[in-house]
């Protein structure tokens, strides 16, 4: 990236961060004044997360240093950042203990949960740009296919947030999505038997050659993803001499689905595109990660921007800073040794951390049970 390009972009933060503190002070200095008000809040104690009195004293080098492993299983397998994310937020630095002692009824309980969603999307929204970047440098990446992803998620995060808004309540619904990411990673690990990748022969064609390349120092960019033909209904490529195909539509549907899925949720979408793009779109776990990425990109660019300038909702920008290093760190080193990683290792990856999830979910959807952060 050049010096100007650079400059544009940190202008550009800059302008976001000043017209989002300028024109939405209001909303963190209203739920201040109320929880003073509840007694709270004591205005002479010192100022911590937010700049609220009394507020969490936030220590930068554990945000930087999760934000490392945030940034490398993002990068690696396309999914979880959001999740990883969360945990630091809410568990590490205990902001999730924080909101609650706030009660359900006070709007700082609101507020502070907001400034946890939108952080845990910079972490992600940077992580996926840099990871689709990389990727795509690489020939890891099947622009197409991520885009036309984008473009069906876009429209999904904005209808669904609309149409349920207040109306359903995510609670009731914890322990189903804990079964269904359950169900997802146990869908993943068959795919990875045996009988599943017989039925795979251009991904483990693809993947073999792939891992060919590497382990005889001979990986090259031009041998990565190459369109050959594009269409409304086929797109053609290649990935080290093996043909894939897909209809641009499939992907923009699909895109639309998982991310009304996500946002009913209230989770990330990476989890879902995974499994999308090895079952459905039958892709080698070395193109996922950057085609996932490319689509998270977009959904949390519009999420933020949804947030932030629409909402008004405030984040710890000392902590924000110190994060997006350490995403930066994760993020470059991802990509760069996942392809030291055999294929079918990566999928198992991804389902630790579905089960990881999804027992979570379950357990304390259905029977009230945390076990684990």
């Amino acid at each position: 990236m050049s010096k100007r390009s650079v400059i544009i972009v940190l202008a550009a933060l800059a302008a976001v961060v000043l017209f989002q503190e300028a024109a939405f002070a209001g909303r963190l200095a209203d739920a201040i004044a109320e929880a003073t008000a509840a007694g709270k809040i004591n205005p002479a104690d010192a100022k911590g997360y937010l700049g609220i009195p009394g507020g969490p004293e936030l220590f930068w080098g554990y945000g930087l240093l999760w934000a490392i492993w945030v940034g490398w299983i993002f990068s690696t397998v396309g999914a979880f950042g959001g999740i990883m994310a969360g945990v630091g937020h809410i568990t590490i630095y205990g902001l999730g203990n924080y909101a609650k002692g706030f009660g359900k009824t006070l709007k700082m309980n609101k507020v502070v949960t907001d400034s946890i969603r939108v952080s845990n999307q910079w972490l992600v929204g940077c992580s996926a740009g840099l990871s689709s970047f990389n990727y795509w440098k690489m020939g890891r990446l099947v622009a197409p296919l991520g885009i036309a992803l984008a473009i069906g998620s876009v429209a999904g995060s904005w209808l669904v947030p609309a149409l349920t808004a207040g109306k359903i309540s995510l609670k009731s619904y914890i322990g189903y999505f804990g079964l269904f990411v359950l169900f997802l990673g146990c869908y993943l690990f068959y795919d990875t038997t045996p009988a599943a990748q017989r039925s795979k022969k251009a991904a483990k064609e693809a993947a073999k050659a792939f891992e060919a390349s590497v382990a005889s120092g001979e990986e090259s960019a031009e041998m990565g993803v190459k369109v050959t033909s594009f269409n409304v209904s086929k797109c053609t490529f290649t990935f080290y001499g093996v043909e894939f195909s897909f209809n641009p539509l499939i992907p923009v549907c699909g895109g639309f689905v998982i991310a009304a899925l996500a946002s009913f949720l209230g989770v990330g979408g990476g989890f879902l595109l995974v499994p999308f793009l090895t079952a459905v779109a039958g892709l080698p776990m070395y193109l996922v990660a950057g085609t996932s990425a490319a689509a998270v990109f977009i959904g949390m660019v519009n999420s933020i921007a949804s947030y932030m300038l629409l909402r008004g909702t405030p984040v710890e920008w000392s902590l924000i800073g110190a994060e997006l290093v350490g995403i930066v760190i994760g993020s470059l080193i991802g990509p760069r040794t996942s392809k030291y990683i055999p294929d079918v290792w990566l999928k198992r990856l991804f389902i630790v951390l579905a089960a990881y999830v999804g027992m979570r979910y379950t357990l304390k959807g259905f029977f009230g049970i945390t076990i684990w952060p």
